[in-house]
């Protein structure tokens, strides 16, 4: 008998994964005293818990649910490719029609300069395929000197070995003896937090030469690739000076950089564009991929990379690398299906031109409340600085612990999902968000601000 079958409760429950489920990126004597929170369905942008509370999902599961839960087409899809071949592998010269079907359709919805997909399963197995192929790329070319890639503070790229290098965490870092060598990390385009006395023009072009900076200490000829996200999500939502990104592809162009976007956030309609690179102007060589590509149903990830670097990996004999599950059947027909909602409910073009503008002026009118120091959004990504000082842009005290985590539980408790990173309230509902349920989620953000603010008074903070 199944858990579905039985009638246990939600402590019953609970104490079946305290005791035997180890749960990611979680202190988990803590979870197990407070008892996980037990979700039991989903619908459109909403979840239900075990005991039957309705929640709006902000964070679109983790980023991914794009399109929202419980699209049937993609179930029947899913379901009949699991009934005429529920698995083979793309190894020993074989492929099979969904691997064929979504890297063309990959090729034609993604930048015009990328022509070639390699399959994987996760984000994180999509940066650790570019650590490697970058490399190859340029020992194939007699220049396997140039094999250090150049990330960014407080930036995530997963969290396998190779991943959590590129990634610039540093609680990551402390544990596991990362990162691996060969990776430097520069500061991030983080106006609010690190900004100073700059504006975000001038801190914009200051962030981006450090990588001039780094490239031209290290020396041109000792580095393969600069890799980041164009919004960097689980740093905080970081968007990016308007000056960043042309001045970073000016200098890896002029360097002979290998320039790697991270889209495993961005990606598939986040920021109003298919991708996050279109949104800042950037043409990059290779982008990571994964998260929204299926909407989260199966799991799924690629590498897309330009006719440059494909030609090369192509012609470079065995690239000896990939995985059992690239390019999974039941998976890729999951991503298609997905792609195909997008395009053809047009999902990109309203959160452009819709319901994208529509929730941003909602929550760029956040930033007015006492506890806000800055709201920013991008298509529907968003986040809000908390601060106990809106004009000087102050950071919480230490000792006052993580004023973000008592913002999120209140957020819970008002059926709003948010994530707080350190003292940041980040969000990113489903792509196909209504306006009525638009105006639930600011509605649930502003109360969550109200018991926030009244609590840090309470314990003294401000």
């Amino acid at each position: 008998m199944t858990l579905h079958q039985t009638n246990l409760t939600t402590a019953e429950l609970r104490a079946i994964d305290a005791a035997h489920h180890l749960h990611p990126f979680t202190d988990t004597k803590g979870l197990n005293a407070e008892g996980a929170r037990v979700i039991v369905k989903a619908k459109g942008v909403h979840l239900w818990d075990s005991e039957g509370n309705q929640i709006i999902d902000g964070m679109s599961g983790l980023w991914n649910v794009n399109i929202g839960y419980g699209r049937e087409e993609i179930v029947e899809v899913v379901a009949q490719q699991m009934r005429e071949l529920p698995f083979y592998n793309t190894f020993f010269k074989t492929t099979h029609l969904p691997a064929i079907e979504l890297s063309r359709l990959l090729a034609e919805v993604t930048p015009p300069q990328f022509s070639r997909v390699f399959f994987t399963g996760s984000g994180s197995e999509s940066n650790d395929t570019i650590i490697r192929m970058v490399r190859h790329y340029w020992a194939a070319q007699d220049k396997p000197g140039k094999s250090t890639i150049i990330a960014r503070k407080n930036g995530y790229h997963g969290s396998t070995i190779g991943g959590a290098s590129l990634g610039g965490m540093t609680p990551m870092h402390a544990q596991g003896g990362l990162p691996i060598p060969g990776i430097v990390h520069i500061a991030q385009p983080y106006w609010y937090a690190e900004g100073g006395d700059r504006s975000p023009e001038e801190f914009g072009l200051w962030a981006a030469r450090e990588l001039e900076r780094t490239i031209d200490e290290l020396g041109a000829d000792a580095i393969a690739a600069f890799i980041a996200e164009p919004i960097q999500g689980a740093g905080a939502v970081v968007i990016p000076p308007a000056t960043y990104w042309p001045e970073i592809q000016r200098i890896c162009r002029e360097r002979d950089i290998l320039l790697v976007s991270d889209e495993v956030i961005c990606g598939f309609g986040r920021t109003g564009e298919w991708f996050g690179c279109e949104y800042f102007g950037v043409q990059p060589d290779i982008m990571a991929m994964a998260k929204g590509i299926s909407s989260g149903y199966l799991p799924i990830g690629g590498v897309m990379v330009t006719e440059k670097v494909a030609e090369v990996i192509a012609n470079a004999g065995d690239f000896n690398h990939g995985y059992t599950y690239s390019g999974h059947p039941a998976c890729a027909a999951a991503a298609i299906a997905n792609i195909k909602i997008l395009r053809e409910e047009k999902i990109v073009e309203r959160v452009k031109s819709d319901i994208g503008p529509y929730m941003q002026k909602q929550w760029l009118a956040l930033g007015d409340h006492p506890m806000v120091g800055e709201a920013r959004m991008v298509g529907l990504i968003g986040a809000l600085e908390l601060t106990p000082n809106k004009k000087t842009r102050a950071s919480w005290p230490v000792e006052t612990g993580t004023v973000g985590l008592i913002a999120r539980d209140f957020s819970f408790q008002n059926g709003l999902v948010m994530r707080a990173t350190r003292d940041t309230l980040i969000i990113a509902p489903p792509l196909v968000i209504s306006h009525e349920e638009v105006d639930a989620l600011i509605a649930a953000a502003k109360k969550t601000l109200d018991d926030s603010w009244a609590e840090v008074k309470r314990r003294g903070y401000v």
